[in-house]
């Protein structure tokens, strides 16, 4: 199987063809990816369906992008968010 290589935060990212961006930060053991912008809780994957927003990441420079539904793809730049948007 091909693997894509991808950036989060400057680091290197790997993950595989068909999954999300929220699916190959989950499988490299990245949980949490932004943070609220009360409190600077932690957030990450919640429903995993697009529904609860918890999981936004910037992508290629678009910031609040929903992780859950954005396909992993070879050379993208993902950034962690501070809750600001």
């Amino acid at each position: 199987m091909t693997t894509l290589h991808a950036t989060f935060d400057g680091a290197p990212l790997a993950g595989e063809p068909g999954q999300s961006v929220g699916a190959a930060l989950t499988a490299a053991g990245i949980t949490s990816w932004r943070t609220t912008r009360r409190g600077g809780r932690p957030r990450g994957l919640f429903c995993g369906i697009g529904i609860c927003h918890d999981c936004l990441v910037t992508v290629d420079g678009v910031p609040n992008q929903r992780a859950c539904l954005v396909p992993l793809t070879p050379g993208m730049v993902l950034e962690s968010g501070d809750g600001r948007g």
